[in-house]
């Protein structure tokens, strides 16, 4: 219901073009850059078994492009995410020989990826409409590949 005069015409309706959803992305990078960027399919949730399937294939990725430094060791910084806090998680990462660092609560400068390089690609994709999930990827996987190494 609207106030109007009975002679004045109706208000235009715009119709709001619907864009794609949400993409959820985990995303694995070192001091040299990216890694692993896996983008979760559609309709499925990030569990236990999920995620150890990606900590396989962030290993095999390190064991690959990384081959020096996997020898050394790997210090492994995740949040504290209800997949990522299982026992079955902490078994794998032990298995995998990754050595898993306390996160802290709050601590801005352990994580610079989550100030900088996530704010960037928010501006980047912002105001703009895609129609599919593989559009959001492939602008998201654009930005991302043009990124230097000193945000990592």
């Amino acid at each position: 219901m609207e106030w109007r005069h009975s002679g004045s015409p109706r208000p235009k309706k715009f119709r709001v073009e619907k864009s794609a959803g949400k993409v959820l992305t985990s995303f694995f990078c070192d001091q040299d850059g990216i890694i692993l960027i896996d983008y979760l399919p559609k309709g499925q949730t990030i569990n236990a078994q999920y995620y150890l399937s990606l900590l396989v294939q962030l290993k095999d990725i390190l064991e690959e492009k990384r081959r020096g430094k996997v020898t050394k060791g790997v210090l492994f910084l995740h949040d504290n995410a209800p997949a990522h806090r299982t026992h079955a998680t902490q078994k794998k990462l032990a298995y995998l020989g990754f050595q898993c660092l306390d996160h802290p609560p709050y601590s801005p400068d352990l994580a610079p990826s989550d100030y900088h390089l996530f704010l960037g690609l928010k501006k980047q994709l912002k105001g703009r409409h895609f129609s599919s999930d593989a559009e959001v990827i492939a602008a998201a996987k654009t930005w991302l590949g043009g990124q230097p190494s000193v945000l990592f």
